[in-house]
């Protein structure tokens, strides 16, 4: 362009001209040179990349001022410095950009810059490098310098440090054409360009916006398409039951009505009026006969149990085991505190002996019948008990469950000291079914079975398993945990196998987690969309102080400047937005941590729920929340002397020394929580049912306690029956059970 027009006023612009007035090229190249704008009113051309990297220009005004908040006089100022600066690459004036580095006074034109492979970064300041100075990937010594797939374009892409190639960030053996990275970047736009082999975000991002790729900050091009997706919008609205009752006809649907057209939970692709098949509402599953035939064949529906709830049996004459909540049994109350031991244990008495009115305690230093806990806060109290009331929900909605599992076995080989591996490759196995009774064949490392086909070498792996899965990378946070982003993970599929892991454990009477934060159980009950995180939520340190600095700023100024701060963080994560007043700070803490516990790991989270609808738990999670948060976001209830004896029932005759012997028992008991025994009520689950907590599904069979004329205790763990020895004293009493459950206990630790 002549220097004299570039010198000249805006209003001696000439309207005809299509000459950027920066670059002086009439280009017209969006991929490399942005979008070319004329504006007739301003008789001005420009490339949209020039003016972002002219090195002495801001956006001064609002985004509808001038050129995208660059305003005309700003404009003419530009072109008449740049005027002055001849281009170090074409020799010609009008160079407006400059490298920053420093002691470099390098001046280009942007496209001359694109030529020579200088880097151009467009993020903070809108930096640029000169050929010499620019920014470079490391290359490794080791890593391979052959070719690879570029996983964009197809064609061969060699390994090598150049301009025209790159790394990813976050995989290994990923090399792209920048041209590629390029295209893909404008047409995703930043909120879906991330890389194409692990789909990581954050870092592929900031990387490539570090070596001059632009990406725009809109939606993807496939997204701003008009009515893009509306044939995924249709919706099957037709009645296919053989008799269809609807006098309107097959195609007639009236929300809310018994007209209502529900469609096959499993499909979709089938409808039924609600009427049609006698559904009460709309939240009752349905499946249509196609898919009921191929779970048939599968053995879904071979084994059919007798349900006492007349709702849960269809016309059809199938039974469904999943859609009506198990009727509540009733709630006995615990009574008081201080009597608990008189009137809460289960002691079954032949010739109708009345229940432990005549008993009392051997003449000992011990405080007589009273186990009454320490004053605790009430609040406290009432809290715990009403986890109490929803762990027996739970465990009644668990058994009912825990009908689908039949007698047929499988056997899984567990290496202990590789619980997650061998776990994985037992439910990855061919001839596993969540349905069939699980058997756990303990390995050593010397490759000599050990096996236990008991409830207790199950409790014990199951434990181990939720114990690892806890500490895992699939999850993160102290104690609340929620879902990690592990692209591994994903592309391995393992949250769908965590998911399934813990429903399994669940159903077949393994511990609960535990450890499952408000946010992830609402998430996985209520749908992500209608979850709102805390600050509590966010395990990654850097970007918990970088939400507490936006979200404690006392001044607009400061708020600004900490955005300025952290703007690539900000950026990649979708959540720039213009900050006018101090209170926009909470809508931007708001959008960070949707962002960072919610969208971040969507994908996780639907593989993570579909794992767990395996045996139909996560349905019954959904239709019981109260209940089912009491053992997923809380760890179990401390065992204590009154869960103990409502744990065990006392089968006891009118032997006179049987009878002590049951006084005995609840003696211990006491002493057992007051510290004076060197055995804990862990150590005494553990040797009669081999786990030392209670799951959620409860013992099957039952605990009890014996009294027989024998010479020490026995843990029978097929029974879960505690045989106890008939003594003349306490003391006595004491000693061997302490014996026995100590050693019995060490022996089986070694």
């Amino acid at each position: 362009l002549p220097e004299e027009l570039r010198m000249s006023k805006p209003n001696n612009f000439d309207s005809q001209t299509t000459f950027c007035v920066l670059c002086g090229r009439t280009d017209d190249c969006p991929e490399k040179y942005g979008e070319k704008r004329t504006f007739m009113e301003y008789s001005l051309t420009v490339h949209y990349y020039c003016l972002l990297m002219s090195s002495g220009i801001w956006q001064r005004g609002e985004e509808d001022e001038g050129v995208d908040g660059f305003l005309i006089t700003d404009i003419k100022k530009e072109v008449n410095r740049a005027a002055k600066l001849k281009c170090n690459i074409c020799k010609k004036k009008g160079a407006s950009i400059g490298c920053v580095a420093p002691k470099c006074k390098r001046s280009y034109h942007f496209p001359c810059g694109i030529k020579r492979e200088c880097i151009f970064q467009f993020m903070e300041d809108f930096r640029s490098y000169c050929w010499e100075h620019k920014p470079v990937q490391t290359f490794m010594e080791k890593e391979s310098r052959g070719a690879s797939q570029c996983t964009i374009c197809l064609d061969l892409v060699e390994h090598l440090p150049a301009y025209t190639i790159l790394k990813s960030p976050c995989c290994k053996n990923a090399w792209f054409h920048r041209e590629c990275l390029q295209y893909q970047a404008l047409s995703a736009g930043i909120f879906f360009f991330r890389c194409t082999v692990c789909n990581n975000k954050d870092k592929f991002q900031k990387e490539m916006l570090r070596m001059g790729i632009y990406i725009p900050e809109r939606d993807a091009s496939w997204e701003l398409e008009e009515n893009a997706y509306q044939d995924l919008l249709q919706c099957y609205q037709h009645c296919d039951i053989r008799r269809c009752l609807c006098k309107k006809g097959r195609d007639y649907n009236e929300p809310d009505s018994k007209w209502e057209i529900k469609r096959c939970q499993c499909c979709g692709s089938r409808g039924t009026h609600l009427a049609c098949s006698s559904l009460k509402s709309w939240e009752q599953n349905w499946e249509c006969i196609e898919c009921r035939s191929i779970f048939a064949k599968s053995g879904k529906y071979s084994r059919k149990k007798k349900r006492s709830l007349a709702t849960s049996e269809k016309t059809d004459g199938t039974t469904c085991l999943m859609e009506e909540p198990s009727p509540k049994t009733p709630r006995q109350s615990s009574g008081s505190q201080r009597s608990f031991l008189l009137q809460s244990p289960k002691i079954m008495y032949q010739n109708n002996l009345s229940p432990c009115s005549h008993l009392e305690f051997p003449s000992s230093n011990r405080v007589t019948m009273s186990l009454s806990p320490p004053m605790l806060n009430r609040n406290w109290s009432l809290r715990q008990k009403h986890l109490r009331e929803q762990r027996k929900e739970v465990c009644n909605i668990l058994k009912e469950l825990k009908v689908q599992v039949n007698t047929k076995t499988t056997r899984l080989n567990i290496n202990a000291e590789d619980i997650w591996n061998s776990a994985l490759k037992g439910f990855r196995q061919r001839n596993f079914s969540p349905t069939n009774t699980i058997e756990i064949n303990f390995t050593n490392c010397k490759n000599r079975s050990k096996t236990d086909t008991s409830a207790a070498s199950k409790h014990h792996f199951f434990q181990l398993l939720m114990l690892h899965l806890q500490n895992s990378s699939l999850f993160e946070g102290s104690s609340a945990k929620n879902l990690s982003l592990d692209c591994q993970a994903v592309k391995e599929n393992l949250y769908f196998e965590a998911g399934k892991m813990i429903a399994v454990s669940l159903v077949h009477g393994g511990p609960s987690p535990g450890f499952f934060s408000k946010t992830l159980f609402d998430c996985l009950v209520y749908g992500p969309e209608n979850v709102k995180p805390a600050l509590e939520d966010v395990a990654d340190v850097d970007v918990a102080q970088t939400i507490k600095m936006i979200k404690y700023a006392n001044s607009l100024s400061s708020l600004q400047s900490t955005i300025h701060d952290c703007y690539e963080f900000l950026a990649a994560a979708g959540c720039l937005r213009p900050i006018t007043a101090l209170c926009d700070k909470n809508m931007l803490v708001n959008d960070i941590l949707i962002h960072h516990v919610i969208k971040r790991i969507i994908s996780p989270l639907e593989s993570f729920r579909q794992g767990l609808k395996t045996l139909g738990v996560l349905e019954k999670m959904q239709m019981h929340p109260d209940a089912f948060s009491s053992v997923l976001c809380h760890k179990p209830e401390r065992l204590s002397a009154e869960t103990i004896c409502d744990l065990f029932t006392i089968h006891a005759s009118s032997d006179v020394k049987e009878v002590k012997g049951a006084d005995f028992w609840m003696g211990y008991l006491q002493d057992v929580e007051s510290g004076e025994s060197v055995v804990t009520f862990e150590d005494i689950l553990l040797f009669v049912t081999g786990s030392s907590s209670i799951p959620s599904i409860g013992f099957d069979p039952e605990p009890t306690v014996k009294f027989l004329h024998i010479r020490y205790p026995i843990g029978n763990r097929l029974l879960n029956c505690l045989e106890l020895p008939v003594t003349n004293t306490y003391q006595q009493f004491k000693n061997k059970l302490e014996l026995t459950i100590r050693n019995t206990l060490r022996v089986e630790r070694e």
